[in-house]
Formats: C-alpha cells, sequence, structure tokens
C-alpha cells in the first residue's frame, strides 16, 4: 500500500516533468532541444498512465508490474536518443550528424541483441524478461555514453553552458540509476531502501534540466581553464 510519501513524490514527479516543457517553451528553447522535450512529455503521459493503472488495478497488480516494465523500457529508448541528439550539437561542427545518428542504431540493436541472448534461456515470460534486461543495460550504455561526450565536450572545448550542465545532470541521473541497480542485484534485501531510491533519482532530472532551461541563458559560454581542473 502506498503512503503520503509516495503520492507526493508521484504528484512531483509529474509537475517538474511538464515544468521542463513549460521552461522550454518560456525560454524559446523548445525546437533547440526537441528531442528532450519530447522524452519529458513522453514520461509525463507515462507517469499519469502509470497512475490510472496503479488506481485501478492497485501497485503489486499484474497488470501495473507489465505496464511499469514496459513503459520504462519505451522511456530508456528514447532518453538514449535524447542522449544522441546532445552529441549532434557538441559534435555539430565536425559535422558528423549522419554518423552519430547510424551508430547510434547500431549501438541500440546490439544492445537489444546482448539482452536477448542474456535471457534466451528463460522459458516463462522471455519478452517481459527481456524490456528489463534491455533497461537495466541501456542505462549502463547511456552512463559510458554520457561520459565519452563528457570527453569531447573536454576534447572540443564546449563552452556552452546551457549545453554542459545538461549533458552533466544526465550523467549524475544515468549514474546514479546505474549504481542503483548494480546494488539491487546485490543486495535484494533492502526493500526499504530501493523503494523510494528510484522515485528520488527520477525526480533529480527534469527538476535539474528545468532549472537550466530557466536559469542559464542560451548564449551564456564558459571559460574553457574552467571546464576542467588543473593539478598543482
Amino acid at each position: 500500500m502506498l503512503g503520503p510519501v509516495d503520492y507526493l513524490l508521484w504528484f512531483l514527479t509529474a509537475l517538474l516533468e511538464v515544468s521542463v516543457a513549460v521552461c522550454s517553451l518560456k525560454r524559446h528553447s523548445f525546437r533547440r532541444y526537441l528531442a528532450l522535450n519530447v522524452y519529458m512529455l513522453g514520461s509525463l503521459v507515462v507517469t499519469i498512465l502509470r497512475f490510472w493503472v496503479f488506481s485501478h488495478y492497485g501497485f503489486t497488480s499484474a497488470q501495473y508490474l507489465y505496464f511499469y516494465f514496459y513503459s520504462d523500457a519505451l522511456l530508456t529508448v528514447g532518453l538514449y536518443f535524447a542522449l544522441i541528439t546532445l552529441y549532434s550539437y557538441v559534435l555539430s561542427e565536425l559535422d558528423t550528424g549522419r554518423y552519430v545518428r547510424l551508430a547510434a542504431i547500431v549501438l541500440l540493436a546490439g544492445t537489444a541483441f546482448f539482452s536477448y541472448q542474456v535471457i534466451q534461456q528463460s522459458s516463462d515470460r522471455l519478452l517481459t524478461r527481456f524490456v528489463v534486461e534491455l533497461s537495466q543495460n541501456l542505462y549502463f550504455v547511456g552512463l559510458v555514453l554520457t561520459y565519452l561526450l563528457w570527453g569531447a565536450i573536454l576534447k572540443l572545448r564546449e563552452t556552452r553552458a546551457q549545453l554542459i550542465q545538461l549533458v552533466l545532470s544526465l550523467g549524475l541521473y544515468f549514474s546514479a540509476f546505474a549504481a542503483t541497480y548494480a546494488l539491487r542485484n546485490l543486495y535484494p534485501g533492502l526493500q526499504m531502501v530501493w523503494g523510494h531510491l528510484p522515485q528520488l533519482i527520477a525526480l533529480s532530472l527534469p527538476l535539474a534540466w528545468a532549472y537550466t532551461i530557466w536559469r542559464v541563458p542560451a548564449e551564456a559560454r564558459l571559460a574553457p581553464s574552467r571546464l576542467v581542473v588543473v593539478p598543482r
């Protein structure tokens, strides 16, 4: 049974998700970060539908569990492609857009194939196990790609403050979820910890994106020396 904290987190998640699109519209950045906004609006729709399924069938019902895992897989794929668009922004001066998109599709297909190979021996609920495995693996792939993107930012001396903060927040988000998946597999008995932690992590991404789009001007630049810490 869910308590007041669960309902509060649910409401805050939906509020922050819609705030990203609102801030983008107010700052005339909706088209600039179209993939990010589409992902966040899709996440908002999923949040609302999850609450509807929960209210009709219950939190521990098969309907809610199936909807949660399948929708989570779709959102993870959507966030993966949102990350790829950030690659396109960072590498825009190199005219490598088509290669980035091709590599993204190949990597996604490879991750899906690997996920299927991991669970193909399962005789029951093969599709459900596949989407769960795919979501977990995409979080780790997203984590690696985000840190590679940060390396590209440092190498290319990217100075757009708004873009840098979006990438950093995404890196923290992927890191937190990847760590949660790993620790949950190592310590499955800590249900009290894993109960609210994913919800709190989910809050962090729309909060960071909304703050960045609203507070950081699109034309703001960082000095290249501020992107790295120079050892003394």
